[in-house]
């Protein structure tokens, strides 16, 4: 069964578009990770500041796979950033990562009937 990491972000008013511009501009990259099955990126109607960025993955290696791999790369040289670039300035002022493995799914037209 499939497991789920969603990264909970507290993003400023202010920095939400550059959030979303980022996780735009890096769109395609975790595709190719080898047991990944899904993403998305939640924004807040609410009146919160906490963006969800949620991960399907197969299994737990795979997903350490892509932090230890992929994922780890970008953070440290990334976009404008690495070897003698400077750094843009993180649009998430807080991160957790919660992880849940999938007990129950239902897919359209999988209901059993």
């Amino acid at each position: 069964m499939s497991i789920v990491k969603i990264n909970v972000l507290t993003v400023p008013e202010d920095r939400r578009e550059v959030l979303e511009q980022r996780f735009g501009a890096r769109a395609g990259t975790v595709e190719k990770a080898e047991g990944f099955e899904g993403f998305q990126l939640l924004r807040p109607v609410d009146g919160t500041d906490k963006y969800l960025v949620c991960t399907w993955w197969r299994d737990e290696a795979s997903f350490q796979a892509w932090m230890e791999g992929p994922m780890k790369e970008a953070h440290q040289g990334g976009q404008g950033g690495g070897q003698g670039g400077e750094r843009p300035k993180p649009a998430a002022t807080d991160s957790t990562v919660w992880s849940f493995e999938v007990a129950l799914g239902v897919e359209p037209g999988t209901s059993g009937d």
